[in-house]
């Protein structure tokens, strides 16, 4: 019987992912009709070199404009917000009139029905211009963002401004933890020995060298694959949460500008990167030991660092689900609380790392603390930046 299961549960692993792909992959949007006022749409053009006409922008196709057009009809009796995710210096023109400039990477709310009091349509229509000194715009970012009821201006307030929230579609984020559940639920049933192994807390709690050893015999099998996996998901749906309830996230967005609607794309990225980045970990202590000439600490350094992250992930989707509880009631609570669930994890394993090492290495010494900085001690204050410290 448990062969059995084995043999049938990776396929069917395989189908639902892909099924969850099909699902989850963002479905293009009908096109509105011409007459529709205050839309933005996907109908983005381009002026050829040389040409009057404006032609249909194919990124694939077009990967060397820096500006990029759409026909709008504005209607100035009600408000026309546009949100987008801008690098720094991204321009927008209407009617070739500057009216937008981005002084730092953000997400930005415009309103375009103001600046179209005073300029005079063509033909009905006015012309959207994105244009960027150094790159494409993304503009694949612009969408239509929804007037809060009860929202009124303030005097003096600016025409453009970072949204703080926006409500966040959590079927995504539901999915996800689907997933994560049929992973861990896979391992429960396929590899009993392997899980009761990795989340034993009283092998945690009193770890010793010779654990580490056996623990450490196995890290390219299937079983630690699917840990790694689970731990990227959860952490992943964790970061994804974090930024879409910080909008302005400046760091990442210069990395990788993402529209915030596109939840689902983040979280894929996330995991990926997350993933690559646990799995490479070894690549970079054995770089970093034949540097320091410490080969005989890197079995011991990587066990414990992939034990603890993966045992302490295990509590990454409870915190997930007090999101996805607590979210609409209080978001700042939940914002806190979820930054410091990733910092707790990423700091706490950093910290066994150590005291796993000082029982093999004193880590007093000079050479092995240099050592311990630079593949660990930095690599943290990276991720943290990255993650939790750049809003």
């Amino acid at each position: 019987m448990h062969r059995t299961l084995l043999k049938y549960s990776f396929p069917f692993l395989i189908l639902l992912i892909v099924w969850l792909g099909a699902c989850l992959t963002p479905v293009q949007g009908q096109v509105l009709p011409l007459e529709q006022k205050n839309t933005i749409t996907n109908n983005w053009l381009v002026q050829r070199p040389g040409g009057e006409e404006l032609v249909p922008f194919v990124a694939s196709a077009h990967s060397d404009y820096n500006a990029v057009h759409q026909w709008l009809s504005i209607a100035q009796a009600q408000p026309f917000r546009v949100a987008f995710a801008a690098p720094k210096d991204l321009c927008l023109f209407l009617n070739n009139r500057l009216v937008f400039k981005a002084d730092s990477a953000a997400n930005y709310t415009l309103d375009l029905a103001q600046f179209s009091r005073g300029t005079n349509p063509v033909e009905g229509k006015y012309l959207l211009t994105v244009w960027h000194p150094a790159q494409q715009p993304n503009v694949g970012s612009f969408r239509n963002a929804p007037l809060v009821s009860g929202e009124k201006p303030e005097a003096g307030e600016r025409p453009f401004s970072v949204q703080v929230r926006e409500y966040v579609n959590q079927n995504a984020f539901i999915v996800f933890m689907l997933l994560i559940g049929l992973i861990y639920g896979l391992l429960r049933a396929n590899y009993l020995s392997d899980f009761h192994d990795q989340f034993d807390p009283n092998r945690f709690l009193r770890s010793n060298h010779q654990d580490n050893l056996t623990a450490g015999k196995a890290l390219g099998s299937v079983s630690n694959m699917l840990f790694v996996l689970a731990f990227s998901l959860s952490l992943a749906l964790l970061i994804a949460a974090i930024h879409t309830n910080v909008q302005h996230v400046r760091l990442f967005n210069r990395l990788f500008p993402v529209s915030e609607a596109d939840i689902t794309t983040k979280i894929l990225f996330y995991t990926l990167l997350i993933f690559t980045v646990v799995m490479l970990k070894y690549v970079l202590l054995k770089l970093m030991a034949f540097v320091f000439g410490l080969e005989r600490l890197v079995q011991l350094q990587y066990s414990e660092f992939l034990r603890s992250l993966l045992f302490m992930g295990l509590f990454l989707p409870l915190v997930m689900l007090l999101y996805l509880s607590l979210n609409t009631i209080m978001p700042e609570a939940v914002l806190l609380i979820s930054t410091l669930s990733v910092s707790l994890v990423l700091v706490i394993t950093i910290l066994r790392v150590f005291y796993a090492v000082n029982k093999k290495a004193s880590v007093i010494d000079l050479h092995l603390f240099s050592y311990l900085c630079a593949t660990e001690v930095i690599p943290l204050a990276i991720m943290l930046e990255l993650i939790v410290f750049n809003f």
